[in-house]
């Protein structure tokens, strides 16, 4: 009888609360809320996208979905990947950092329903077409710049490297891609991140103001897009110089998991031809790098869950320090511990990075951002089967993942000492100590690759047996209980890596990473306890 009771009294809750939404959407309707059109607006400040509206007058929580647009190239997937989602009450919202194209879905919860959601995606304003640069810093005459400034840009996606052009004046037209010929002072196409430190000590004595411009640059210095709109820098040149590299923190995703093998990135100073990392932790120094790159440095370790500190400092040709140590900059390592339903583990190519000048640190450039379920990154690049294997245990059981995503052996098809069988050998090995410690592989199957591309890129020679070496492995991964297929979406039709997805000829860019996370998620029933959209 007790039971009888509860059953009834839940019913009737149930169909209180049923009777009662319906009223609430039949109000909400009534006062057209679901039909109405929201005035929204972008504004910046400083580095950050404000995204506002007018606010519905009606007691309710604001949902925000931050989006990027589908590649299309897989059948059946959606036109939008949620990147992101988040609440708020107020009528405006910080956009989260992306240097893609992103879109923008508003819904408006009540009481007990949804009372609205916008018909259409808003778009970030921040990429404008033709690309262009968009810049970040500006120096006023309220807020001059010292003769040597820091010059800041929101990325151009896919773009390998930026020409700069310092002017006199404004130039004779806007955009386009030609330097001015009256104006023109100096132009530089040798950056390779989006940010410069001008010298501008040649000007400022002869100008109160001069001007600056920048345009994004392909593989072979071809333009992409049109030139920046040009910007006054007004010198003062009794504020000091920058004397230390910049932390690059512009642009970068920062709700994404990052890789657990770290990159650290920053805008170089003038007068360095290297850098040296420091990472700390504590109160201690755990680890020192020395690179030519001018703009990243790789961990060879991945960290363990903690708090870590790292600097930047310049060096010239003899190791003497070039100004001062960089701010210091935070980040943690999250404790998995208790493991995690998904890993990924492979090279560079699921690592990440991209258009041969982007690091892991570029999220975007990881077909891990575009997948619909966690996932946590144990990738290395550089890594062939063998380095791989070799790493397993120290790397990937700690995180105890259900399923592990395996992408290693492209490094292995470029060289010519290394066989089809000895790439199978270590994929087997793999595979095994997958299955002894109950983790589901899930093998992706290798990619094409272009040796022209290759060999223009990075100046490294490809085995020329390496598609007969693919063939054959991916025979191997087809066997296996668990693979995606994501090999027949990237050829072009000379049977090489496609240049529209993958600019260096190995690792994909933009397309080719949203490309992978799209087919992965099209084989979420491959995966074990995974969450479901």
């Amino acid at each position: 009888m007790r039971h009888f009771l509860t059953f009834c009294v839940a019913f009737v809750l149930m169909a209180f609360f049923s009777i009662f939404s319906t009223f609430i959407a039949e109000i909400t309707d009534v006062l057209q809320m679901r039909n109405r059109n929201l005035s929204i607006s972008f504004n910046t400040a400083g580095e950050e996208l404000i995204m506002s509206w007018s606010p519905i007058q009606y007691p309710c929580v604001y949902k925000i979905e931050t989006m990027s647009e589908t590649t299309g190239y897989v059948p059946n997937a959606p036109r939008y990947h949620v990147l992101t989602e988040a609440e708020t009450i107020s009528a405006s919202y910080i956009v989260p950092r992306a240097p893609i194209p992103t879109y923008y879905s508003i819904s408006a919860r009540g009481i007990f329903n949804e009372i609205f959601k916008t018909k259409a995606a808003m778009a970030n304003p921040n990429f404008p077409i033709p690309p262009r640069p968009i810049s970040i810093f500006h120096y006023t005459k309220e807020n001059p710049a010292s003769s040597k400034p820091f010059l800041i840009w929101h990325t151009v996606p896919n773009a390998v490297c930026y020409e700069l052009e310092i002017l006199s004046a404004p130039p004779e037209y806007e955009g386009g891609t030609k330097l001015s010929k009256l104006y023109h002072l100096e132009s530089t196409a040798k950056i390779y991140t989006n940010g410069y430190q001008a010298d501008l000590t040649p000007y400022y004595k002869n100008y109160a103001v001069v001007y600056w411009r920048a345009r994004a640059l392909g593989l072979h210095k071809e333009p992409i897009g049109e030139f920046s709109n040009a910007e006054p820098i007004y010198i003062d040149e009794k504020i000091p110089e920058p004397n230390a590299p910049l932390i690059n923190n512009f642009d970068f995703m920062n709700y994404k998991p990052l890789p657990m093998y770290p990159v650290y990135n920053w805008i170089p100073i003038n007068g360095a031809v290297k850098f040296e990392v420091e990472l700390i932790s504590g109160n201690d120094s755990i680890w020192r790098k020395t690179t030519a790159d001018l703009g990243s440095c790789y961990d060879d370790f991945r960290r363990p869950a903690g708090v870590y500190y790292w600097h930047v400092r310049g060096l010239d040709a003899e190791n003497n320090q070039v100004g001062e140590w960089s701010d210091i900059e935070q980040f943690a390592v999250k404790d998995f511990g208790k493991g995690v339903t998904a890993a990924i583990f492979g090279d560079s190519i699921s690592h990440g990075g991209g258009a041969v000048s982007y690091s892991p640190r570029s999220l975007e450039y990881s077909y891990a951002t575009y997948i619909d379920f966690p996932v946590i990154n144990l990738s290395r690049s550089g890594d062939t089967a063998h380095t791989a294997l070799e790493r397993f245990e120290n790397d990937v059981l700690p995180f105890k993942p259900k399923n592990l995503i395996i992408s290693t052996g492209a490094n292995s098809l470029r060289d010519a000492n290394i066989t089809a069988d000895e790439i199978i050998s270590d994929l087997t090995q793999i595979m095994n100590l997958c299955k002894r410690n109950d983790i589901r592989p899930i093998f992706l199957t290798l990619m094409p690759i272009n040796p022209e591309n290759i060999q223009y890129a990075f100046h490294t020679e490809t085995d020329p047996h390496w598609h007969d070496k693919l063939v054959t492995v991916n025979s191997f991964i087809k066997g296996t209980d668990y693979f995606i297929d994501i090999e027949p979406y990237f050829y072009d039709s000379n049977g090489n890596m496609n240049s529209k997805f993958c600019i260096d000829g190995i690792h994909p860019d933009l397309v080719g990473k949203m490309l992978i996370g799209e087919v992965i998620n099209q084989n979420r029933h491959l995966f074990r306890d995974v969450a479901h959209r």
